[in-house]
């Protein structure tokens, strides 16, 4: 089993080179970071009850894949994610070059997890109607596929379309970079079979029976699935638990703050390893 560090990088902390270099220091494998592009003022709670106030890290965000090339270009090993990136409020064209040019860049160590979210004002904002943002999630992860692996992508679908394009650069990962889907929603198994390449779910929102989830999960694929689990406590019963349900990875989550608290809080986790 693997271990990474997810967390929401901000313009408070460690910065994205130093963060990436603190990690392969202590012999992490990946990082893992969120994104919100914005945070609407007037907004529903995570439980849809009305507006909540937020932890300070989620309006602070940095952009994703401007975090995720420094952390890159200052590390030779790290994997590098998006955990996740809200693709339902991103442009697949725009998206596949993004990625693209992270792998490239990176020499391969790109990893794409995409989510829906649940800010419904932030991603009306976009566009994007919150009704349908599934049915937009998968179209839009099956047309970056293939901007990534035709030399004239063209896709027709519901919500993207585009006659024959040409779309560089190609990823350096083959066919493409690992598609990790997150959630742990009654549909989200739906999605892992047909189009990703593995799974991404928070720690407290797997349910107990994990392990047969995975192995049911695993079974109806009919093909090797990553199974990387978010927000880890830092313990370590709850790591033994994980790896004897044949988790793959565990991420523990980093809170932003002062550095020399974020790295006290890496040497912790690393002490797990």
């Amino acid at each position: 089993m693997e271990f990474g560090v997810s967390t929401f990088v901000t313009d408070e902390g460690l910065a994205p080179a130093a963060l990436g270099q603190a990690l392969e220091e202590r012999g992490f494998a990946s990082l893992y970071v969120t994104e919100h592009t914005h945070i609407p003022v007037k907004r529903e709670s995570q439980d849809g009850s009305g507006d909540g106030e937020l932890a300070r890290m989620y309006y602070r965000t940095l952009d994703p894949f401007v975090t995720l090339t420094a952390a890159a270009t200052a590390t030779t090993r790290l994997r590098v994610g998006t955990g996740v990136v809200l693709i339902v409020q991103r442009d697949p064209i725009t998206l596949a070059k993004e990625v693209a040019s992270l792998d490239l860049v990176s020499g391969g160590r790109a990893v794409f997890g995409v989510g829906a979210g649940w800010n419904r004002e932030e991603m009306r904002n976009h566009g994007t109607d919150p009704k349908t943002r599934m049915r937009l999630l998968r179209e839009r992860v099956l047309a970056v596929k293939e901007l990534w692996t035709k030399d004239e992508a063209e896709f027709h679908g519901e919500f993207v379309d585009f006659d024959p394009v040409y779309s560089y650069p190609k990823p350096v990962q083959k066919p493409h970079p690992p598609v990790m889907i997150g959630g742990s929603g009654p549909t989200t198994a739906d999605r892992v079979v047909e189009f990703g390449d593995g799974w991404m779910p928070v720690h407290d929102r797997v349910a107990d029976d994990l392990a047969q989830k995975v192995a049911d999960l695993r079974e109806r694929a009919g093909r090797p699935l990553r199974v990387t689990v978010f927000a880890t406590p830092a313990k370590p019963e709850a790591v033994a638990r994980l790896e004897a349900a044949g988790v793959d990875e565990v991420l523990f989550h980093l809170d932003p703050g002062p550095e020399d608290g974020m790295l006290r809080d890496l040497d912790r986790f690393a002490a797990l390893t």
